[in-house]
């Protein structure tokens, strides 16, 4: 008589769990989410979500002095999640991928306040 020993139960465990996507990329989500998980840049994400925004109007919406806006794009920007355009004097930034979009509008949807 033939007994299972652990390693057949490892097997069997592997190959009947959901296989982990090798082609995602672990530390760019990590960096990601550390980015958005501020109030204010998450609130700049989602005002960007709707379209380019100069800084002026980031001001106006979140009501923050423009160093304090500055300050958390420039962190979003170096985390590659926004991207800027001078046009005059004005900087106008928006979202910097379609990936960052969908990340914003899933977010907007799975937390919205139900009535």
């Amino acid at each position: 008589m033939t007994t299972a020993g652990p390693a057949s139960a490892t097997r069997v465990a592997a190959s009947t769990s959901p296989r982990i996507d090798r082609g995602f990329d672990t530390d760019l989500a990590i960096a990601f989410m550390k980015a958005a998980a501020h109030p204010q840049r998450l609130s700049i994400l989602r005002h960007l979500a709707s379209g380019e925004k100069s800084v002026g109007m980031l001001e106006l919406l979140l009501q923050k002095r423009q160093a304090a806006v500055s300050q958390q794009l420039a962190r979003l920007r170096q985390e590659g999640l926004v991207v800027n355009r001078r046009d005059g004097k004005a900087i106008h930034y928006s979202l910097a991928t379609p990936q960052v979009e969908h990340f914003v509008r899933c977010m907007q949807e799975a937390f919205r306040r139900q009535p």
